[in-house]
């Protein structure tokens, strides 16, 4: 292959337990089985010659190519026009379940839909990243499966090609370490591959076959969308943002992970290169906002379920606090490595599988925690007992614990600080505690966590506030401004219109906002342990209109939502970052962008038909309570 597509440049499938990204050329790039977090089968994203690929496309020295979403589903259109014709290739995973598995399938179905179209298919797995050699083995007429010891993939033939009920076998051979087929097609005329791991025997799919596999995922996605309870302006781009996120949720736990991708990077040619495969309490925290605020209570339901479970495995075996982060099973053996045998993304190195930050202190994720934790309750979500002394228990080690340094919600690698989000977000876990105890009648030692809370806001309203800067900073040693405060109002800490929180707004405004678009810091000003820069934030950029919104400046944050849905890729997707010529920038596509576009819209439509407030539109209860 020899070059990588633009990060934009692709859509997502998926099947509830793993996922595929595909370009717009045809090209699967990502594909890791059997979840999310295990080793890539392709990943030629990450190194165009040893990382394995499938791709289809037009043998065809001029083509055009445009990509959509069949609408309200995830099933992707890869759509080829030429002079002679025009085809398209249709991707999607059929639905996995909720009980894991090893089986997950890619269909390819590919079509002529006018005039004559000669494509070429081709498929070179290579397992474990590209550690693992395969074998091939060939079945006549039926197929082929390559194996990697415990791995495999099966390449099952879809009838030769259907050409109005006949079948006309197209042109198989083997090539470095793959398969390579060729066929040409009329208009009418359908063929395509399902491609099978979990050790499947090679076989014949029939037409009737394909045909319900189709139907009964778009049936999925067609009824999954339709439970949407959103009625707002920007339903297209909620729609989609929310599929993105069921795509990212592993079914059988609930968990979300903030990317279905590895070692994309946030600077290309840097080293800011992460592995974002795994559930992050802060983002999976966050998305339940964005759950209820479209009616998806069962989503919402599952998660809260695994947070739990991590809250009494911490506090049953005494461990102290929870993770920041773990795998989609719960398990939180995430050991940081490199691949040092892979190129990188346009050689972006290191290529970092794993994550090293899994075992930072950041405390702000109990604050997140726990409103999630208060929102689902709210939504009739309720704790029952043995879970609220596990609640009680965490709380107490918060009330122990809230004022020591840690390393911040970015995960810098540049030492601990006494980070002022950290504080108030820890202010936000006792307080959502003292409102569950008191609402519920529940045992707790309230005046307790009273004092600790109003030491906390103290403190913040302290040494989190720049005197001369008249703004709320980074942390209490800097005058550095950090966009993660922008929650502040959001989460009622501080009241949108206080005249500290508005001077804060106008120095983030002239500091750290570029037109629509938000950095989350200033690395040169604030060392983050990393060489280079990055991109504009995206989950940030979200954050900022909800704030402008809720301070009173209605058509500032429209306008600047407007603009932030400008910067989506083709199919509505967003990775994490978007550099300065408006590329997407960071693994792709990401849970915090998606989720808090999600709660922008809900909230601003709240707003602009209610007026600028602070009455929550997801809790609806008529408290000024966020």
């Amino acid at each position: 292959m020899g070059e990588y597509p633009n990060i934009a440049d692709h859509g997502l499938i998926g099947d509830l337990q793993t996922a595929a990204l595909v370009s717009t050329d045809g090209t699967i790039d990502w594909f890791c089985s059997p979840r999310f977090d295990s080793p890539s089968i392709f990943g030629s994203l990450l190194d165009a010659e040893q990382g394995g690929f499938c791709r289809v496309r037009p043998i065809a020295e001029d083509y055009v190519t445009r990509q959509l979403y069949l609408p309200n589903t995830a099933i992707l259109v890869t759509r080829f026009m030429t002079e002679a014709g025009v085809g398209e290739v249709v991707d999607f995973m059929p639905i996995a379940g909720h009980e894991a598995t090893d089986r997950h399938r890619i269909v390819r179905l590919l079509r002529v839909v006018r005039g004559t179209m000669t494509f070429e298919g081709v498929v070179e797995p290579r397992f474990d990243y590209g550690r693992a050699a395969h074998t091939i083995e060939p079945v006549e007429g039926h197929g082929v499966r390559f194996t990697a010891g415990h791995q495999s993939l099966t390449v099952h033939r879809v009838g030769g090609m259907i050409v109005h009920g006949t079948e006309r076998a197209g042109h198989v051979e083997l090539v470095d370490g793959g398969i390579r087929i060729t066929g040409t097609l009329n208009a009418g005329e359908i063929t395509g591959v399902v491609m099978e791991t979990g050790g499947a025997d090679p076989a014949q799919v029939s037409e009737e076959e394909l045909s319900a596999l189709f139907a009964e995922t778009r049936t999925y996605w067609r009824e999954w969308n339709s439970r949407s309870t959103y009625r707002g302006r920007w339903r297209e781009m909620v729609a989609r943002s929310a599929m993105t996120l069921k795509l990212m949720t592993y079914a059988p736990t609930g968990a979300l992970v903030a990317a279905p991708t590895a070692g994309l990077p946030e600077q290309v040619g840097g080293e800011r290169n992460w592995d974002y495969r795994y559930t992050w309490i802060r983002d999976a925290s966050f998305s339940v906002y964005a759950l209820l605020g479209l009616g998806y209570t069962e989503e919402a339901e599952a998660f809260v379920a695994w947070l739990m479970d991590r809250v009494k495995e911490s506090v049953g075996t005494g461990s102290g606090p929870l993770k920041i982060m773990y795998r989609v099973d719960g398990s939180s053996d995430l050991v940081e490595e490199s691949l040092e045998h892979l190129a990188g993304y346009r050689g972006s190195l290191p290529v970092r599988i794993g994550n090293g930050a899994a075992d930072q202190m950041q405390l702000d994720i109990y604050g997140e925690a726990m409103d999630s934790i208060h929102l689902a309750d709210s939504h009739g979500l309720q704790l029952p007992h043995v879970g609220w002394t596990q609640i009680s228990s965490m709380l107490d080690w918060v009330c122990d614990n809230w004022d020591q340094p840690e390393e911040g919600v970015w995960e810098t690698r540049g030492g601990q600080q006494k980070f002022t989000f950290g504080r108030f977000m820890c202010w936000i876990a006792l307080d959502r505690g003292i409102r569950l105890a008191q609402e519920h009648g529940r045992p707790a030692p309230i005046i307790r966590w009273r004092e600790q809370r109003d030491a906390i806001y103290e403190q913040v309203m302290t040494t989190g506030w720049h005197e001369e800067r008249q703004a709320f900073v980074q942390h209490q040693d800097t005058d550095v401004l950090d966009a993660s405060l922008l929650v502040m109002p959001l989460m009622g800490f501080i009241a949108p219109r206080d005249p500290m929180w508005l001077s804060t707004l106008a120095a983030m405004d002239t500091e750290l906002v570029s037109d629509s678009l938000v950095y989350r810091y200033n690395p040169s000003a604030s060392p983050d342990g990393l060489r280079g820069s990055e991109g504009t934030f995206t989950l940030c950029s979200f954050w900022y209109v909800d704030a402008l919104a809720r301070s009173g400046f209605l058509d500032e944050a429209q306008l600047t939502f407007e603009k932030m849905l400008t910067y989506a890729n083709h199919l509505g997707l967003y990775a994490e970052e978007i550099g300065l010529t408006g590329e997407q920038l960071g693994n792709f596509p990401q849970a915090f962008s998606h989720l808090s576009l999600i709660n922008a819209a809900v909230n601003l439509d709240y707003q602009l038909d209610h007026g600028s407030g602070f009455v929550d539109p997801v809790l609806n209860t008529g408290r000024r309570t966020r």
